[in-house]
This record gives structure tokens, C-alpha cells and sequence, in this order.
């Protein structure tokens, strides 16, 4: 059977829609499409997955939706960043629990992430994973230190941030 350029271009459309409600939080409508046959790990040009799309942009349910669908929770993108690393650098608790929890890769770039942008709550329980042969210094620094520092300049900037201009 032969596809024609109009189907091939619904098709494209319809995986830009797909993505575009696991950003935005479409839980229904995507369903609807997994359950048509749309691949649930369907991609972006830079290879972000729908999981990594629902978890970057805090869409919990859609998130372990995509999980209970056999999601791979694993996934690098181009940028070689899984979800759990955009999680972490975005600083969702919840959600890097829902990942761990479900077998998401705990190494060190994830604690990285969360100790440069001072998520100290990630970076205590990223600790107590899987987390005993990873590195615990960036260029020589504590890792608790670089989190105690990043938290402080976080908090300065929203607390006088306006103020200084």
C-alpha cells in the first residue's frame, strides 16, 4: 500500500499534536492517539520524548501515564539529557521522585544538574539512591557546597533581584 504525500503530511501533523499535548498537559487527547497506534516514545527532531516533554514541563499525570505505557524512562536526547536530568535541573521534586521510582538512571549528571541550579531537596534524596560510586566533587568543589552557594544566589535574585536595577 502506498501512502500519499497528504497522508504522510496528516501523519506529521498529528505527531506535532502528540507532542505538543504532552507539553502542554493533554492527558485526554494523547490517550486517545496511544491508543490509536501513536508510538509512546515518539520524538522530537532533537529526540526529546514525550516523557521527556511531560516531565520538563511538570505534567505529572501525563508523566506516569507514559510510565504505565512502557515510556522509556531512560531516553538521551540530543543535548544527552534523559528526563530525569531536565527534571532535575528544572527542579520538579515530585517528579524526579516519580522517575527514580520508576527506574530512571541515577548517575551523576542528575545530581549534577540539581546542585548547580541549588535544588537541595533533590540533591538529599538523589543521595540516598544509587548514588555510591558517583562522584561527589565538580572541578574539585563539595557538591553540598556548590547546592549550599546556587540556593543562596537563587534565593538573593528573587528576594532583591528587582531591586538592583
Amino acid at each position: 500500500m502506498k501512502i500519499s504525500k497528504e497522508e504522510e503530511q496528516r501523519y506529521a501533523q498529528l505527531q506535532l499534536m502528540a507532542l505538543d499535548f504532552a507539553r502542554d498537559g493533554n492527558i485526554l487527547e494523547l490517550q486517545k492517539m496511544l491508543d490509536y497506534g501513536m508510538s509512546v516514545n515518539l520524538c522530537t527532531n532533537k529526540d526529546d520524548s514525550l516523557l521527556m516533554l511531560a516531565t520538563y514541563n511538570g505534567n505529572f499525570e501525563i508523566a506516569k501515564m507514559l510510565l504505565l505505557r512502557d515510556a522509556d524512562i531512560n531516553k538521551v536526547n540530543q543535548r544527552g539529557q534523559t528526563p530525569l536530568e531536565g527534571v532535575c535541573f528544572k527542579g520538579n521534586f515530585e517528579m524526579v521522585k516519580l522517575l527514580v521510582e520508576n527506574g530512571a538512571i541515577t548517575d551523576a549528571n542528575a545530581i549534577v544538574y540539581a546542585s548547580i541550579f541549588g535544588h537541595k531537596e533533590i540533591v538529599s534524596y538523589l543521595k540516598k539512591q544509587n548514588f555510591n560510586n558517583v562522584q561527589r566533587k565538580i572541578y574539585g568543589v563539595n557538591i553540598e557546597f556548590i547546592v549550599s552557594i546556587t540556593a543562596r544566589l537563587k534565593y538573593f535574585f528573587v528576594k532583591f533581584g528587582n531591586k538592583a536595577s
